[in-house]
């Protein structure tokens, strides 16, 4: 089951990386702000393609590294943010609307004394997680993390990511095709590492219940 996850999602986002190159290619600026945006509100769109191949236009003087980089990371904030009020509007749908997972409130206050005490750390340097950067500012916004303290750490968190594609898409440009398929591979492993935690999460959630309902 895992191994077919994964299939799948590699079938995906190969088809997004390769628009993600022809909208940077065309759009330039405007295009990396069109896909870093949505990039951190919850769609996977993939920046290693984006910010690689904004390195490539680097390199051939299209525009400067300096407005390449600040382009991505003020889109990952602006998508982060659109990500984090869905959360923190959104957190009563968790405890009174929603039909389909219950989340009791003593779930979602342990999920807020987790975030106060690890979600500094955990947003940013999520930000330098594939996968995982795409989603973190959902459950930032649910555990209510303050939000100038979150704007910060997203911005500073996505920077040295961003720089760091940027430049390697820059210095590569001979080989972008080779480089931008095989870097699917880290994207594919972190989607894998995701799908089994659930899959874990899922089966002691059972478990614990069942264990519940004997007693």
């Amino acid at each position: 089951m895992l191994l077919s996850a994964a299939l799948v999602l590699a079938a995906v986002t190969d088809k997004l990386a390769d628009w993600a190159t022809h909208v940077v290619g065309d759009l330039g600026l405007p295009g990396i702000f069109l896909l870093m945006t949505p990039e951190s509100a919850c769609i996977p769109i993939p920046s290693e393609a984006t910010m690689l191949f904004a390195g490539f236009n680097v390199s051939e003087g299209k525009y400067s590294l300096l407005a390449a980089v600040l382009v991505g990371t003020v889109a990952n904030l602006v998508g982060s943010i659109i990500a984090y009020a869905a959360g923190y509007y959104g957190r009563i749908d968790l405890l009174e609307r929603q039909k389909f997972i219950h989340i009791s409130p003593p779930h979602l206050a342990q999920a807020d004394r987790w975030f106060e005490k690890y979600g500094s750390a955990a947003v940013f340097f999520s930000r330098m997680l594939p996968v995982v950067r795409t989603f973190i500012s959902l459950p930032a916004g649910i555990a209510r993390m303050p939000f100038g303290r979150f704007c910060a750490l997203t911005f500073l968190g996505a920077l040295p990511w961003n720089l760091g594609l940027t430049l390697a898409g820059k210095s590569a440009r001979d080989d972008w095709t080779n480089i931008k398929d095989k870097l699917h591979y880290v994207d594919y492993a972190v989607a894998l590492l995701i799908v089994a935690g659930i899959v874990y999460l899922a089966v002691r959630w059972r478990r614990d219940r069942g264990a519940a309902d004997v007693v």
